[in-house]
């Protein structure tokens, strides 16, 4: 089995965007978003189009796109990107039976030393829903510190929930790699 992790084409994000508007609602709800708050697939193809436009440093999103043996089984994205500074990254592992064997731990690892890399940030941080276990599972697991747990609607396409905020230091990471 070959896994990898590579920034996203702009003729991917229909995958990206279909993962979300496809699901059904108890999916969508265990992983804290409501389906009433997601922008159409248009709308949302315009929105990631038109911040490709953007030089690296402006950017407001960075899209990777995770693959098993040449397709595509999900995807990881940095948002709110203050660029050397610090950024809120996002998992996802779009098919069940591609979780609890590993993959998510080896596609966050190389997904942060991307974000390291391409974005020279200081800070990464995330905030899963506090009561969708596996993503907080992998972040404990590859060295995240957790910070706090508190109730916030942490996207745009969430509902309020209870979070935990984990933290990746460049610092850490560099050391953990070491």
């Amino acid at each position: 089995m070959k896994r990898r992790v590579r920034e996203c084409e702009i003729d991917e994000f229909d995958l990206v965007i279909n993962y979300f508007l496809q699901a059904d609602d108890a999916f969508l709800k265990g992983m804290g978003v409501v389906k009433s708050k997601m922008p159409t697939a248009v709308e949302w193809r315009r929105m990631v189009v038109e911040d490709l436009e953007w030089e690296l440093q402006e950017r407001h999103y960075y899209y990777l796109l995770w693959e098993l043996d040449g397709i595509p089984v999900g995807h990881s994205i940095i948002n709110e990107i203050i660029y050397r500074q610090e950024a809120k990254m996002h998992l996802h592992l779009w098919q069940s039976q591609n979780r609890r064997r590993g993959n998510g731990t080896f596609f966050v690892r190389e997904s942060i030393s991307a974000y390291f890399e391409k974005f020279q940030l200081q800070k990464l941080f995330c905030e899963p829903y506090a009561l969708n276990l596996a993503p907080n599972r992998t972040l404990a697991k590859v060295g995240f510190e957790l910070l706090q747990s508190y109730e916030t609607t942490p996207g745009w396409i969430a509902f309020e929930q209870p979070v935990n905020r984990w933290l990746m230091t460049r610092e850490r990471w560099m050391s953990e790699e070491s």
